[in-house]
């Protein structure tokens, strides 16, 4: 990966609808070198896909949720199968440390938040915080040089 690389995908983390032609004015590449970039990219598994960021306040779910579970009473199999499901559930990591699981959820309202701690409690310790604030909602990620600054 080059200092090109490192600004197409910095450009595609800004805008990923960024035309081809757009990304080539801005890069000084032609088009095709551009979709090739992209395409090798994609192809190294760098580049996993293409996405749109959704307002939580815009669609009604503006109450966000960090989610600590501890003490798991089933096992994690069965646990991350049921919470696939949830639709109120936008992020779930498994962790080390005291706690088993870090969820990030989006909720209407205090009784959505209520309901979805219910469906929680079954499978152990819950423990939540309402986010106040995200000062860094969505960072952009580039690759780190071996010094450990980003590429440029």
């Amino acid at each position: 990966m080059d200092a090109l690389d490192v600004r197409l995908l910095d450009l595609l983390q800004q805008d990923a609808r960024m035309r081809i032609s757009e990304l080539s004015k801005r890069l000084n590449l032609s088009r095709p070198s551009v979709s090739e970039r992209m395409t090798r990219l994609q192809d190294a598994g760098i580049i996993e896909g293409y996405s749109a960021r959704i307002s939580l306040k815009a669609i009604g779910r503006d109450t966000m949720l960090l989610i600590r579970l501890s003490s798991l009473k089933v096992s994690p199999r069965i646990f991350e199968a049921k919470i696939e499901a949830d639709q109120d559930i936008l992020e779930c990591h498994r962790v080390t440390g005291e706690v088993d699981y870090l969820i990030k959820a989006a909720v209407s309202n205090m009784d959505e938040m209520r309901h979805l701690i219910d469906r929680l409690m079954p499978f152990g310790d819950v423990s939540t915080s309402i986010v106040i604030l995200s000062p860094i909602a969505h960072r952009r990620i580039l690759p780190r040089a071996a010094e450990g600054r980003p590429v440029e």
